[in-house]
């Protein structure tokens, strides 16, 4: 039974949640597929809360793709209006709950407004440590590792570790991720994190983004704590 005071054992230290199923939780209800965006991004704060009383470290969410272009210009506007929104009304109460923000991805295609308020957020929340949230926008797990390696060589690099990658990709300084939720039950990475998540363990709930939870995330890391993590060994 779901008891809200207990957290699972083993606890993920970085977990990874791709944001699935938005659209389709407004379609089910006759509802815009903007309004099933404004619902995920509820969504997305009320995860933040309930990573922070599993003790959850790092958490990354992938918001926005790269390929999400293709989208029409309507949905694409409106979920961007939503990000700016949400960071204006909530970085208040983010910031003082202990959390640091980061955005992993391209933010040179959004406009001024929006960068402003998403450097701002970053900003303010420089100095935290209860938990690292990292917000995926315009962000694609293969043009990271591109990045990284432009970077490397850039930079004079010949010979390129695994190490050198790692610490030139936007998570860099951080633990690779342990656990992926991909909702809606879809069951692929879809470009997300694809470096960090070489040994991470996934999960692929049935549950549509808008309607995932504390519970949703509790059942999720009693799933975890039951795996063995074998990183290629016995």
């Amino acid at each position: 039974m779901f008891n809200k005071r207990v957290a699972p054992r083993n606890v993920p230290k970085h977990i990874g949640i791709i944001l699935d199923g938005n659209g389709r939780w407004a379609t089910k209800r006759g509802l815009p597929r903007n309004y099933g965006h404004r619902k995920g991004v509820e969504a997305i704060f009320r995860t933040i809360e309930a990573s922070l009383k599993f003790g959850i470290k790092y958490m990354s969410v992938f918001a926005f793709s790269t390929e999400n272009w293709k989208r029409s210009k309507e949905e694409i506007d409106g979920i961007f209006s939503l990000v700016k929104e949400f960071f204006e009304s909530e970085i208040d109460k983010i910031v003082t709950s202990g959390v640091k923000i980061n955005f992993f991805g391209d933010l040179t295609a959004f406009s001024e407004d929006i960068r402003e308020v998403l450097y701002k957020a970053v900003e303010l929340s420089k100095n935290n440590n209860k938990l690292t949230f990292n917000m995926c926008l315009n962000y694609g797990g293969k043009q990271d590792i591109v990045q990284s390696v432009n970077n490397l060589i850039s930079n004079g690099k010949k010979m390129i570790t695994e190490q050198d990658i790692s610490d030139n990709l936007y998570s860099k300084g951080m633990p690779d991720l342990d656990f992926v939720i991909r909702t809606s039950g879809e069951e692929r990475l879809s470009n997300f994190m694809i470096y960090q998540a070489a040994y991470a363990e996934l999960y692929f709930p049935k549950v549509l983004w808008p309607d995932f939870n504390e519970k949703e995330l509790w059942k999720a890391l009693v799933v975890y704590s039951k795996r063995k993590r074998r990183f290629g060994g016995y």
